[in-house]
């Protein structure tokens, strides 16, 4: 907005004090003075009691008349707005110095002089004649031009700023998209610097997408190729005595479990597209799962309502990971769901040991197991089901934030998405 009116508001100050200055000042000041001559040749004739001079001068059309001195104006007047009256007056003033008494300038644009006769100290001259002869006409054509070519110059610079921001607004439409895990269809464009940078964005944004893609296809293939040595490890161990084989059926389950760990955070939250879901529906379903199996954890009661652009599987498997490490770190899981107008908010608390602050951030980053804060015997693991949670917020746009639960002690973990 600034771009747009400041060279507007510019050219109307600048065009104004010119054109007072110039037009209303200077003419005004010419004209007075060409007046002031006309006046003083009728005072003159008037003086001498040269009648017949002064009716030949009425095409001047200034009329003359002697007034009692209880008719004269204390002090001169102008109307407020009136701008130029001060110019007029001080015009007459410096022409007549010694002999004006008063100068008055009525709304009704016909101006009086007050003059005292020198013949009879008790009268005065009073000289009329139309406002016109002594200021410029059509002073609002100033205002209306003023107006005009401001409206007009704002008008262009609205259509040529409007094209440099539409560039503008599509690249930060496609970052932010971006950043919420979809592509968005974008074309370089606008002037040479926002073409630059738009190019810069489509290259950035291809080279992280084949990054995403290589580690992905790695990890998936590591992954797939260690379930056929594993498959074949099964098959041998079932020929052997099942006192002989349980120990080696667990470790095969553990890595089993690992893999896939290592596929759910190669997944990136990326495998569906994202849809329109109802988040409470969704959350009470898994909850509901974990209760089928005789987990202890429990729904709040929702807050707001509405539907979100949401990747369901992604966001299924980050809550799973959270309602799980919270049901195997502690006793008990309560989960709640709050929507509002610009956020999603899901809340997993617990009642174990939580998560010291100092530790946070660490244990978001993949393969990290805080050996003080949760028991790595509980359980296998390799460090990801925070990561792959983490990573799955913020493939929608929004964070995972560990902190302290209020109502259990324990660990609360909320994942806050922009709607």
């Amino acid at each position: 907005m600034l771009i747009l009116l400041l060279p507007v508001i510019t050219v109307i100050l600048v065009v104004s004090v010119v054109f007072i200055q110039r037009h209303f000042e200077g003419v005004t000041r010419q004209m007075t003075n060409t007046a002031s001559r006309e006046v003083m040749l009728v005072l003159e004739f008037h003086a001498n009691g040269e009648q017949k001079p002064i009716e030949q001068l009425s095409i001047l059309n200034i009329a003359v008349e002697d007034v009692p001195m209880s008719a004269v104006p204390d002090e001169d007047y102008r109307v407020w707005y009136d701008f130029t009256g001060k110019v007029v007056t001080d015009g007459f003033r410096k022409s007549f110095p010694k002999d004006l008494l008063a100068v008055m300038l009525p709304e009704n644009k016909i101006v009086h002089l007050y003059f005292l006769n020198a013949e009879n100290g008790d009268r005065a001259v009073k000289i009329s004649f139309d406002r016109h002869r002594v200021s410029a006409s059509n002073p609002h054509q100033l205002l209306v031009n003023m107006i005009f070519f401001a409206v007009v110059m704002t008008l262009i610079a609205f259509l040529y700023m409007r094209n440099q921001l539409r560039p503008i607004a599509l690249l930060a439409r496609a970052a932010e998209a971006f950043g919420r895990g979809q592509h968005l269809e974008y074309r370089p464009a606008g002037a040479v610097e926002v073409r630059a940078a738009g190019k810069a964005f489509v290259d950035m944004r291809t080279r992280i997408e084949h990054h995403i893609e290589q580690r992905t296809l790695m990890l998936s293939g590591v992954s797939h190729d260690l379930r056929t040595p594993l498959t074949r490890l099964k098959l041998a161990l079932a020929m052997l005595e099942k006192d002989e084989r349980r120990h080696m059926e667990q470790d095969i389950a553990e890595i089993e479990q690992l893999i896939g760990e290592f596929l759910d955070f190669a997944k990136d939250a990326k495998e569906d597209e994202t849809k329109l879901v109802d988040p409470h529906d969704l959350v009470a379903g898994i909850t509901e799962d974990f209760r089928r199996s005789s987990l202890n954890v429990s729904m709040l009661e929702s807050v707001g309502e509405g539907m979100v652009a949401l990747r369901p599987s992604g966001i299924r498997r980050a809550v799973e990971n959270l309602v799980g490490n919270a049901v195997r770190y502690g006793t008990r899981a309560m989960v709640s769901v709050i929507v509002t107008e610009k956020y999603l908010r899901i809340v997993i608390e617990d009642d174990g040991s939580g998560i010291e602050e100092s530790f946070r951030d660490e244990a978001m980053k993949p393969f990290t197991r805080l050996d003080d804060a949760r028991n790595q015997n509980l359980g296998p693991g390799v460090g990801l089901g925070l990561a792959i949670a983490h990573d799955i917020a913020r493939a929608h746009g929004g964070n995972l934030i560990l902190g302290k639960s209020e109502r259990l002690g324990g660990l609360k973990a909320e994942i806050q998405i922009v709607r």
